[in-house]
């Protein structure tokens, strides 16, 4: 019990004062125009670097990345069936991919997936 409450103490002494040479290490940085511009093989800038981008891109992007990590969930509960044959795991899977699937048709629904209009 004791030394627990030591390894947690230790812990967060530790944690306070790395963000504390964190942040005094930060104010330290001084920032200019030279050093906020964007570099272009020692040219000046033809357009600005902040330009920008299109909405649904982006859009497009998180849904790619969301319907990616949840069919990656389903690897562990495909190795399960295929270890052994259970009721609650094949129950499960067939959940998560109807719920996937649901997402899938309300976003093409929606129209998110449309990359030209």
């Amino acid at each position: 019990m004791l030394s627990t409450i030591m390894s947690t103490a230790v812990a967060g002494v530790i944690s306070v004062v790395v963000m504390a040479l964190g942040w005094i290490l930060a104010k330290r940085a001084i920032s200019d125009r030279e050093k906020s511009s964007p570099f272009e093989c020692g040219f000046d800038p033809i357009k600005s670097a902040r330009l920008p981008f299109s909405l649904r891109f982006f859009l497009l992007a998180i849904i790619f990345l969301i319907f990616d990590v949840e069919i990656v969930l389903l690897f562990p509960a495909l190795a399960m069936m295929m270890s052994g044959f259970s009721l609650q795991v094949v129950l499960g899977t067939f959940l998560f991919l109807v719920i996937l699937i649901l997402g899938l048709f309300h976003e093409w629904n929606e129209g998110s997936l449309d990359w030209a209009q």
